[in-house]
């Protein structure tokens, strides 16, 4: 992929658009081209300001009838106020407009965990289709994988030895989700492989979500100042319980 495509592209990368090879593609693009990178991250800060609560706002009380008397003409007699036929219509607007402005914040929250879904499996993917991708650490020793993210990342991953629960640990990676980079462990269960993708993030606790995307099945969930996501083509009660085994 040039930059030329990555232009065309962009936008829809960055809305979640793309199917997952393309999605692969663009993010091969992103790791060797710092400019395109730059363009991705100003529309994805674009995206999260156009979300924004704040840019909504909310008129005060008494605003109509102040604008209706600013409309009076000096030296007409003022006519008793009736009802203004068109009041209730107005009125139907304000609440219509305020339905679609509620709808297009949460619709702006879900495409957004819809996208970050996206990014986890294309991470997931990505590591099991480029040769050498799935372990950065290849071990099964806890007491090895966690001291090699020191340096690496600005948080300590909590690693978990779940071998007796018929979950091996092979090792951990690097990975970059959601502009953040991301510790990945990993876990294998007969011969799946299932990929811990781990990052910090101020969403506080975070019930776990079950959700599937392009044939893998990914249950996430955040506790104190991380959040998690483990994918894997496990079957989904497997997967929810080695979730269940981590929380």
């Amino acid at each position: 992929m040039n930059c030329d495509k990555m232009a065309l592209l962009s936008h829809a990368y960055v809305d979640g658009e793309l199917d997952l090879m393309q999605s692969l593609e663009v993010e091969q693009h992103l790791r060797d081209c710092a400019a395109c990178h730059d363009v991705v991250a100003r529309l994805r800060a674009l995206r999260a300001a156009l979300a924004d609560p704040a840019l909504y706002h909310r008129p005060r009380a008494g605003l109509l009838e102040r604008v209706r008397a600013s409309l009076q003409v000096p030296g007409r007699p003022t006519r008793s106020r009736r009802p203004v036929p068109w009041l209730p219509l107005a009125a139907a607007a304000s609440l219509v407009l305020a339905a679609v402005l509620g709808w297009g914040l949460w619709y702006a929250r879900i495409s957004a965990e819809d996208h970050r879904a996206e990014q986890v499996v294309a991470a997931h993917v990505r590591s099991l289709l480029i040769e050498k991708h799935l372990l950065d650490v290849e071990s099964s020793d806890m007491h090895t994988v966690k001291p090699w993210f020191t340096g690496k990342i600005d948080f300590a991953p909590p690693v978990r030895d779940l071998a007796a629960e018929g979950f091996e640990l092979a090792g951990g990676r690097l990975d970059y989700v959601d502009n953040h980079k991301a510790a990945s462990l990993v876990y294998r269960r007969d011969k799946h492989v299932i990929s811990l993708l781990i990052w910090p993030a101020a969403e506080g606790h975070v019930a776990p979500r079950s959700l599937t995307r392009q044939g893998f099945h990914a249950v996430h969930w955040a506790d104190g100042d991380l959040t998690y996501w483990a994918i894997s083509d496990l079957n989904e009660e497997e997967l929810a319980r080695f979730a269940q085994l981590l929380r």
